[in-house]
């Protein structure tokens, strides 16, 4: 089968190769990739950067030579303990090496079955941006309904998913994003939307229970302001790719974890914790019509370093999804 690989650090070093087909185990099922889609996830071990990641994933080139996480496919073969799936099954989710033809996955972790009423390629954009988003909004900030919540970037891949979910759960949603793209986050559903090269969100006389921030360009304090005594910050955003050096933005966390203590605000930092019951709750709240996947860019498999570069620029609108023939 056909696989991106990469036996160095950079973009300039994917390779789309042919690779040996995988074989799935007893409690597997084998996927034909109908498309996958990139994350600022993938470009992190691409470039090997914050280069202190290097430490765990390879001092001078990545121990592991293969890319990709979001997929969305239709099942070729199982195992022979598989139950819940069978062959010819359309599912999507998450899974290492999902930027190839194939790929094979356990069926009880990260996969579900796809919606009748969307895409592949819509389906491939959920699995890391979708769950990060309903576990920042609905467990790390707990938003319940008449709740007013700032999304700083809005826009991106995280927060186009943000702003449906919130609105799902009934809150007051307002949206931080750029000029060209206040009318696509008000489609979402933002009840106010704010063009941050017009307004600054840290000088409103507003304030909100909860702030989701994908973009991290403000500093704590600033945040702090615009919050309710009790309200709550939930971090998201590591920077852009242009802003990593040896730390990147990991200094950031050390500042919340230090300031929690001493503020009646809730500060944190989201750390997603992959599961297939969030991605079947996502399932059915695309199927219901709900939340609706927003795609800026596809690619082909042969194009990902394109597509890579193009999310690396920072200004994607939703998700760069990558198609397979």
């Amino acid at each position: 089968m056909k696989a991106v690989v990469y036996c160095d650090y950079g973009v300039p070093n994917l390779k789309l190769q042919e690779i040996e087909k995988p074989t799935p185990a007893d409690d597997q099922l084998l996927v034909r990739v109908r498309a996958t889609s990139v994350n600022p996830y993938d470009w992190h071990f691409i470039e090997g950067t914050p280069k202190i990641m290097r430490l765990g994933v390879g001092l001078r080139k990545p121990k592991d030579t293969r890319l990709g996480v979001d997929y969305a496919g239709t099942v070729e073969a199982v195992g022979k303990n598989v139950t819940q799936f069978k062959p010819g099954d359309e599912v999507f989710g998450g899974r290492g090496g999902a930027f190839a033809e194939y790929v094979c996955v356990r069926q009880d972790r990260l996969v579900a079955p796809k919606p009748a009423n969307i895409t592949f390629e819509q389906a491939a954009s959920v699995d890391i941006a979708g769950v990060t988003a309903l576990q920042a909004i609905r467990d790390k900030g707990k938003v319940q309904p008449g709740q007013k919540i700032l999304i700083n970037g809005a826009s991106g891949g995280v927060g186009t998913f943000a702003v449906q979910i919130a609105k799902w759960l009934g809150a007051d949603v307002t949206g931080v994003c750029s000029t060209r793209n206040v009318d696509l986050v008000r489609s979402l559903g933002a009840d106010q939307v704010i063009d941050y090269t017009k307004e600054d969100f840290t000088k409103s006389d507003q304030r909100y229970d909860v702030i989701i921030d994908n973009v991290a360009n403000r500093s704590l304090s600033e945040c702090r302001r615009v919050l309710t005594p009790k309200g709550k910050y939930v971090m998201i955003g590591g920077g852009g790719a242009n802003e990593q050096g040896f730390i990147g933005l990991l200094y950031r966390p050390l500042q919340v974890l230090l300031l929690s203590p001493f503020v009646s605000q809730k500060m944190g930092m989201m750390l997603t914790d992959p599961k297939q019951k969030d991605l079947t709750d996502l399932a059915d709240l695309m199927q219901s019509g709900k939340v609706k996947p927003v795609i800026d860019r596809t690619y082909k498999l042969s194009e990902l370093p394109e597509a890579i570069r193009y999310l690396e620029e920072g200004h994607a609108r939703g998700k760069v999804v990558i198609t397979l023939e």
